[in-house]
């Protein structure tokens, strides 16, 4: 009888010893991290995504189709960094991005080139790069997975081809245009391309480019560059801006310096001719014939990516290069397509009615959140 108390005592002993250890183990956090399941949290696929910055509508909105769609609800966690212009941020924020172990890298470069060793350690690292609206410039393709954006240099060629008819349209002989380009950011894809093709048409139809000036994609520079423009070249009569802020600012210092905005530049008004269309404003300025013609650049990555994203989580290869099918906006109705490389490209009549529909997506986010049937 004593051996057998002895020995249920020594059991029960042990028994609440045991009990008070694991009650150490929940009160300091081992027990929990030990028995409970994964958070939705741990589940989550972490997306690094590294944006150019905030200068633009157009970024804006690409900014927000990206958080609209990589979200916890969707099984995303999206941390964001904005770069604000700099290469050197953006390169840092990889390298963060790669310390942090997230499942992909989305990066929108400031500039094309610059890129080969942090894109190199990100590739070392087993973590996939997908490259957004700016094209990178690096030795080995294989360090980023695809890119997704717009074919800016065919952008500028739609542009200039409506160009080119309105002035047969209107009989203006090619030696009496003369444009001024404002530039976006120097050694960005968009700058590139639009740049490229606003010089290719212009030697091929003997217009006179009498300026190229750095607009930086924004409001203040394009009204800045403008303003100086008018001084320097009294026989400007197209303002070429490469994107909807600068021509913001171009219509702005045109009407302060006096002068009329309009498409009837063989009786001194002055064209403006912009890219984008990415708000309501801008398509109403259309209308208003503040802006001749814009050449559409659409912002909705976000859907893209994800479809890039399922792709690859299911081991699938995507294309490497992924252009996205754009508008080209105008209020004149005798212009109802141009060719480019035997390819045929409808010309959108901006009406009241595609304003009011373009601005009720805007305000309520259905345009960032909504992508179009027609973009794979």
């Amino acid at each position: 009888m004593k051996k057998k108390s002895l020995a249920l005592i020594l059991c029960c002993s042990l028994f609440f010893s045991f009990l008070g250890a694991c009650g150490a183990n929940i009160g300091s956090g081992m027990g929990d991290h030990a028995t409970e399941p994964a958070t939705e949290e741990e589940k989550l696929t972490v997306v690094g995504f590294s944006q150019v910055g905030a200068e633009s509508d157009w970024r804006s909105a690409n900014t927000e189709s990206m958080k609209s769609v990589f979200t916890a609800y969707n099984g995303y966690e999206l941390i964001f960094d904005d770069a604000q212009q700099k290469q050197t941020n953006q390169i840092m924020a990889i390298r963060n991005f790669i310390q942090q172990e997230v499942d992909y890298i989305v990066l929108a470069p400031v500039t094309e080139t610059g890129w080969d060793t942090v894109l190199q350690e990100a590739h070392d690292a087993g973590i996939p790069v997908i490259i957004v609206d700016r094209m990178v410039d690096v030795s080995d393709s294989r360090l980023f997975e695809c890119w997704v954006g717009s074919n800016f240099e065919l952008e500028a060629r739609k542009m200039c081809e409506w160009l080119r008819w309105f002035c047969v349209k209107h009989n203006i002989l090619a030696e009496d245009v003369y444009i001024a380009d404002i530039q976006g950011t120097i050694g960005a894809s968009a700058q590139i391309g639009r740049t490229e093709g606003l010089q290719k048409a212009a030697r091929e139809y003997g217009w006179n480019i009498v300026a190229t000036v750095e607009g930086e994609f924004t409001r203040a520079k394009g009204y800045e560059a403008t303003q100086q423009l008018l001084l320097k070249y009294p026989k400007m009569n197209v303002v070429y801006c490469e994107n909807d802020n600068e021509a913001f600012g171009a219509i702005e210092a045109i009407r302060d310096a006096g002068k009329q905005v309009g498409s009837d530049i063989k009786n001194g008004e002055i064209m403006v001719l912009s890219f984008d269309g990415v708000k309501p404003e801008a398509l109403q300025d259309v209308l208003d014939d503040s802006i001749s013609c814009i050449a559409e650049c659409n912002p909705l990555h976000g859907p893209r990516v994800e479809a890039i994203i399922r792709k690859l989580q299911n081991g699938e290869t995507p294309q490497k290069y992924e252009y996205v099918d754009e508008d080209v906006f105008s209020a004149y109705e005798e212009i109802e397509n141009v060719i480019v490389d035997s390819k045929e490209y409808p010309i959108t009549l901006v009406t009241p009615e595609l304003i009011e529909r373009r601005r009720a997506e805007y305000d309520t986010g259905s345009y960032v959140e909504e992508l179009p049937d027609n973009v794979y």
